[in-house]
C-alpha cells in the first residue's frame, strides 16, 4: 500500500479504496516469492481510473525489493452475488464473538439482511504493528446489498486488503 501511494498518493485516504490481496509463497523470514502471473487488483470508483495512471510500467520499491508493474488499467465491473468472501476482516477485536457482533453491527448500520459466517482467525504484521482478523463470508445477500458491500467493505485497513470481499459460489457446503 506504501508503495502504491508514493505514486498514487490519494490512495491513502480515498474512501471505498481498497487494495485486494495478493496470494504469495512464503519464504524464509519476512520475504515471500510473487509469482509472475500474480495480479494487482486495485478497487476504486470508476471516476479515479484515468487517475492511476502512475502507475502504468511502474517500479514500486516494495521493502527494498523492486516490484515491476504491467499496464495496469482493466477495467472490471462489480457484479452482484448472493455470497460473497472476505480472507480477512479486521476490527478492533481478537475474540471471535466480539468481532461478530462488531460486524452484526456494522451489517446492522448498513441495513444489509444476510447470515455472516465467520472462518479462520488471521494475523498481519502491519510494520511492527499485528492485526487480527477472521475470514468471513456474508450469506443471503440481495443484488443491491451485494454491490453494496463489494464497493465498500466491512471493518478497517482497506489499503492492506483487509474486508475487501469477492464473489462465492455458495455457503451451502458449509451446512451451517
Amino acid at each position: 500500500a506504501e508503495a502504491l501511494e508514493r505514486l498514487v498518493p490519494w490512495l491513502a485516504d480515498a474512501t471505498q479504496a481498497g487494495v485486494h490481496r495478493i496470494n504469495v509463497v512464503a519464504g524464509g523470514g519476512p520475504t515471500a516469492l510473487l509469482a509472475q502471473r500474480a495480479r494487482l487488483t486495485l478497487r476504486i470508483r470508476r471516476e479515479r481510473v484515468a487517475e492511476l495512471t502512475p502507475l502504468d510500467d511502474a517500479v514500486l520499491d516494495v521493502g527494498g525489493f523492486p516490484l515491476r508493474l504491467g499496464s495496469v488499467i482493466a477495467e472490471r465491473e462489480l457484479l452482484p452475488h448472493g455470497t460473497l468472501y472476505a480472507h480477512v476482516v479486521t476490527t478492533a477485536d481478537d475474540d471471535e464473538l466480539a468481532f461478530l457482533e462488531t460486524i452484526e453491527g456494522e451489517l446492522d448500520a448498513m441495513q444489509v439482511p444476510c447470515r455472516p459466517i465467520c472462518g479462520r482467525r488471521q494475523v498481519i504484521d502491519n510494520d511492527g504493528e499485528t492485526l487480527t482478523g477472521f475470514s468471513l463470508m456474508l450469506d443471503g445477500l440481495s443484488p443491491s446489498d451485494s454491490l453494496r458491500l463489494l464497493e465498500t467493505g466491512l471493518g478497517r485497513h482497506r489499503r492492506l486488503g483487509c474486508g475487501m470481499f469477492v464473489p462465492h459460489k455458495s455457503a451451502a457446503a458449509l451446512r451451517v
